[in-house]
This record gives C-alpha cells, structure tokens and sequence, in this order.
C-alpha cells in the first residue's frame, strides 16, 4: 500500500492516482539479465550533498524508492568514503521486504560490497560488525587489511594500481550477485560510468536549490558520454521527481 506523500506517474502512461508499492515494485523490479543500476539524489542545481550530507536532500518520496531499490537488489555496492561519510549501518531489511524476497527465492538480505583501494576502513563500523550477511569488499592487489577486517569481511583484490571495477563485478556475478544496486559516491559513479558498466541511473530531483560549493552526482577523470533512455518519470506531492533512465 501506499502512505505518505503520494507518488503519481507522469510519463510514459500519466495517472493522477497516486501508485502504491506493488506498482512501484513493477515500475523498478528485477532485470532479466545481469544488472547494474545506480541510484542518487540531486537537488535542482545538480548538488550532490546540503551542508556535505545527501540526506538534506532526501525527502520522503526518496527514502521510499531508497529501501526499495534495497529490496529488489542482489548486492549493494558503495564506495568506502560513502561507507565512512554517511555512517552506513548494517544493511538490513524489515519483515514485509523479507517476505517479499522469500517469496522469490532470494536470500533475506542483499549482501554489501564495499569499494576501498586502500582499505581504509573500519571493522567496528555497524555494516560490517552488525552486518546479517558477511560483506565483501574489493580492492587493489597489495593493499593491506586492517587488523580485524577479516574477520568481519571477504576481502578480494582485483587490480594493481586500482580496484578493476569490471573483474571485480565479474566475480560478484560468478557468486550469484546478477542485480547489483550502487549508492555511489561520485567517485565511484564516474569510474563505473568511464568502464561502460553502468545499466540504469535512479535520479531523484529534490525541489531545492542548494547553490554553489557542492559536488556533482559523479566526478573522476573524463570519459565518453553515455547515452541512457529515459523509461519513466514520477512525481511526488511534495515536488519531487523520480526519474528512471536504463539502457535499451
């Protein structure tokens, strides 16, 4: 069901009624194939962040596509400046998303993937010493664990100057992660997007404008553009936009 600020669509097939969560779930759901889609919010001006944080950012309608996006994935990939900025907690789910993925023949929870090159990570950090399932993190051949990380995660390096972000997705999916969802950050995002290896973007356009200083939802070096096709667009009562752009 439905509760909050309503959700309607508006494009491709406009209805004012607003959708509920089975219809969300539908309008997100699974690909057929494997799959990376990476999900961000952005304020009018294109702000990454309000005051460093993306959550003054994050409205309701934000927060509900968030834990969805979360339900329909396989794994969750996040860089290690996001992991550590934004304070993750263990990734968890609540009873009726839990349901949802049984009913599928999906394990109760994603598992997270963190990005690190340099391992600078902490394993007293709730994602990994909370976390319901073991999390796995890839990096660079040579990097050095900290004490203790090993215990709490799979550490697998691919790469020698860097983490090879296609080697290590290849493995995600040899172990049976085929939907992958990244919550960036733009470091992140920009290298995934210069390895032609992003599927989808999940843009939510908060009505704020935030002005000059912060960041853009993607940043690193320069790559080709990337054409995606635009495959809806919703709107929630508060103003905000929920895009959904994928390949063909």
């Amino acid at each position: 069901m439905s509760v909050g600020i309503p959700i309607s669509r508006l494009w491709p097939h406009p209805a004012a009624e607003p959708v509920d969560d089975a219809t969300l779930t539908t309008l997100y759901g699974r690909a057929d194939r494997p799959h990376l889609r990476v999900n961000f919010v952005s304020s009018l001006d294109g702000a990454v962040s309000v005051d460093g944080y993306s959550a003054g950012l994050s409205g309701e309608p934000d927060k509900r596509v968030f834990g969805l996006l979360r339900m329909l994935c396989d794994a969750l990939v996040v860089a290690a400046g996001t992991l550590r900025h934004e304070g993750y907690r263990a990734l968890r789910l609540d009873e009726r998303r839990r349901a949802w993925r049984r009913e599928r023949g999906l394990p109760d929870y994603p598992t997270l993937v963190v990005v690190s090159g340099s391992l600078d990570l902490d394993p007293a950090q709730a994602a990994f010493a909370d976390a319901p399932v073991r999390p796995l993190v890839l990096t660079r051949a040579g990097a050095v664990p900290p004490p203790g990380l090993t215990e709490v995660a799979d550490v697998l390096p691919f790469g020698t100057d860097r983490v090879d972000l296609a080697a290590g997705l290849g493995e995600l999916r040899r172990r049976g992660h085929d939907q992958l969802l990244c919550e960036g950050g733009p470091l992140l995002f920009g290298a995934l997007t210069a390895a032609d290896l992003v599927d989808e973007l999940c843009l939510t356009v908060a009505p704020l404008l935030a002005g000059p200083g912060p960041g853009r939802i993607t940043a690193g070096a320069p790559a080709p553009p990337r054409r995606l096709p635009l495959r809806h667009v919703l709107a929630a009562g508060d103003g905000t936009l929920l895009l959904r752009y994928a390949r063909d």
